[in-house]
């Protein structure tokens, strides 16, 4: 089972772009990661002109598209982060990016100039990742440039 941790923070603090730092890092350590991204709004399931778009433009319930190393899938239907999170049963960590408000382990980012303190649960945090003077009592906390020193806490907790 893999480990599941959220990258949270408010918006704009960063997670997308740290995320995509820890990757190569996660990676030179051997660790499989697969990342999960909640859309508070809605998002376009398909681009347009390719034909998945158009089967379901012409009201297909669901469309796919695969070849031998890879497949995309668009089903209209209720699903949770538990639900995807099945789709990865290879992985080593699973990254949720926000997920702010629930109980899943966090990387916490405040970020000078767009927050100036935690919004999580700190019973949730295992690390805060800050440009700022902020602590959480008991959590350690690493600049947005620490990937290294990040990857390795992720990677220990993916041994769990």
């Amino acid at each position: 089972m893999a480990a599941v941790i959220a990258v949270s923070g408010v918006k704009n603090s960063g997670k997308t772009t740290l995320i995509e730092k820890l990757l190569p890092a996660l990676n030179a350590r051997g660790v499989k990661t697969a990342v999960l991204k909640h859309d508070g709004h809605s998002f376009a399931a398909d681009r347009e002109g390719t034909d998945t778009c158009r089967f379901l433009a012409a009201g297909a319930m669901g469309a796919a598209i695969f070849d031998g190393e890879k497949f995309q899938a668009v089903k209209f239907t209720e699903v949770s982060e538990i639900d995807l999170i099945a789709l990865y049963p290879e992985a080593d960590l699973i990254l949720l990016e926000g997920f702010k408000w629930t109980d899943y382990p966090k990387l916490e980012l405040v970020r000078s100039g767009v927050s100036d303190a935690p919004v999580c649960n700190p019973e949730t945090l295992i690390a805060l990742v800050t440009d700022t003077n902020c602590i959480v009592p008991g959590v350690p906390a690493f600049g947005f440039e620490d990937v290294d020193a990040l990857a390795d806490l992720l990677q220990k907790e993916a041994r769990r």
